[in-house]
């Protein structure tokens, strides 16, 4: 428990970083909004999910005892329309839709999730929710709907910075039923052949910000620690969050706002996301015109996972801070890949030179128990500094994007220890030398393992085509091999140097050649 107090966080509601402390010492109430489950999800939809995955990781492997929570919208007027549309029924197309979901965030390796709560399973709270906020005057009753009067909230808008003389609300057909503008539907009437459950106001379904204070008050409690969501959310959704929960419980709902960036469309694939742009974090305006979302044509998250390895993907949402909007095009994937092929490399390498698979090194699974004395070992003196510098870029607002940056300059530290102790040669491989590599791999693993990578084998060369690839490349360097056991240099040279015009290097190593694609 000794890393408590080190960590601090970005409050969106305090526009300020503070020191991590929970509500309550050593245990962490995390809620996460989740998706509307009307379409399939695309790469937008994963990475809060990612993000709050490793947020989770790390916290637990700091000594907090972690809940998280991410909830599921299965009622909604996107539902019924895409149901409508679709001629089949809302539970139906919801229940399609959460598989997906599910489907995608697992293969990302986001296994960390303590509940899904479903709005649909929370109607009885929800209708308990509405008629205390009635019954302590924030709420009223108009025509079968229940509206939140904003006007008894004099702190509304605190989060997002907006004044109620600047709120229109939304228009059209509710305008005339609410006593402001403002005000936001608690319970929305029944139309004609919608779902609707029965409730003291009559059949009709709840507003979508209600399900997310009762879902979270559910299994988190009435003041939880960290609420997660994308930045779009900030208004309205979690300014109404913390209206309605403060206004029935009278203390405040959380204590630390994280907002992600939003997945915009880089310049190449502009079509997925309209505009490109290139705003700092917390710029909502500009990151909300380059957003990718379903209306706009992003593909299904599915379809990415046929061609790329889900570790890949994950590496990639991970990679930028996460408060900063992330950068999508399928280039930046390829670049992503390539550059995880070094760790994979090296991952052979290790196995190569001590016998034992990287990924069945027992590694430390806490901060405390990842500690260790370098004895008189410059290297791993290097490699604890490392490890120090990863838990640095963590503790600071749990920044992803330089702690991978951490990953690679450790792996690049590891392999020249290989190489300056010449261990490619059976003869130096001696005990000494082989503990302190051992040593140095297991931080790797350990500190992989709190940004949930490096588990289990990838299913490495997955960009399209790349088997076949594997097979030519393989051929030629026997090729070449065979020119050079017949001293036909020429030929072994022009092998290589056209490979390296090609973007492929060759190793030359006392166990044979390998190729490496520097793609």
């Amino acid at each position: 428990m000794g890393a408590h107090g080190m960590i601090r966080v970005y409050n969106s509601l305090t526009r300020t970083k503070e020191p991590f402390e929970p509500v309550q010492p050593g245990r962490v109430g995390i809620y996460l909004c989740g998706p509307t489950v009307y379409r399939p999800s695309h790469i937008g939809h994963m990475v809060g999910p990612v993000i709050f995955d490793c947020i989770k990781r790390y916290l637990t492997y700091c000594g907090y005892k972690v809940t998280l929570v991410i909830n599921i919208t299965d009622i909604d007027d996107k539902l019924i329309d895409e149901a409508n549309r679709r001629g089949t029924t809302v539970a139906a197309l919801a229940e399609e839709m959460i598989n997906d979901y599910m489907h995608n965030i697992r293969a990302l390796g986001v296994d960390t999730v303590d509940h899904f709560p479903r709005a649909t399973e929370h109607i009885d709270g929800i209708i308990e929710f509405t008629a205390d906020l009635i019954a302590k005057g924030f709420a009223y009753v108009s025509d079968g709907d229940v509206y939140f009067d904003v006007s008894k909230k004099p702190d509304y808008g605190k989060l997002s910075g907006r004044t109620l003389s600047s709120l229109r609300g939304e228009g059209g057909e509710w305008a005339e039923r609410k006593r402001s503008p403002a005000d936001f539907a608690l319970w929305k009437s029944a139309k004609p052949g919608e779902p609707s459950w029965p409730s003291p106001w009559g059949p009709g379904r709840p507003g979508w910000h209600i399900e997310c204070s009762v879902m979270s008050y559910r299994f988190l409690g009435e003041t939880f620690d960290i609420h997660g969501g994308g930045l779009d959310l900030i208004f309205p959704h979690h300014e109404n969050e913390i209206a309605q929960s403060e206004a029935r419980f009278g203390k405040p709902t959380v204590k630390y706002w994280l907002h992600n960036g939003l997945m915009q469309a880089a310049d190449e694939i502009g079509k997925v996301g309209g505009r490109s742009t290139r705003p700092v974090e917390g710029d909502l305006a500009s990151q909300e015109a380059g957003k990718i979302s379903k209306s706009r044509g992003a593909s299904p998250f599915r379809e990415l996972l046929e061609d790329y390895d889900p570790e890949t993907i994950r590496f990639f949402l991970i990679s930028t801070h996460y408060r900063r909007p992330i950068e999508f095009s399928e280039n930046r994937l390829r670049e992503t890949h390539t550059a995880l092929e070094h760790f994979y490399r090296f991952f052979q390498r290790y196995q190569r030179l001590t016998g034992e698979d990287f990924y069945t090194l027992v590694y430390p699974i806490s901060r405390e128990a990842g500690e260790f004395d370098p004895g008189d070992s410059g290297f791993l003196a290097e490699v604890r500094a490392q490890r120090q510098r990863f838990l640095e870029a963590m503790d600071d607002d749990f920044n992803t994007g330089a702690a991978t940056g951490v990953l690679f300059d450790l792996l690049r530290r590891i392999n020249r220890f290989c190489d300056e102790e010449q261990l490619e040669y059976r003869a130096c491989r001696d005990s000494h030398r082989l503990s302190q590599l051992r040593q140095a791999a297991q931080t790797l693993r350990e500190l992989g393992s709190v940004l949930g990578l490096f588990r289990s084998p990838s299913r490495q060369r997955r960009v399209v085509g790349d088997e076949l690839v594997a097979k030519l490349l393989d051929l030629l360097v026997e090729l070449r091999a065979e020119a050079r056991k017949a001293r036909d240099f020429a030929t072994a040279d022009r092998i290589r140097d056209r490979l390296a015009a090609l973007g492929v290097r060759l190793e030359d190593r006392p166990t044979g050649t390998e190729w490496i694609l520097e793609r």
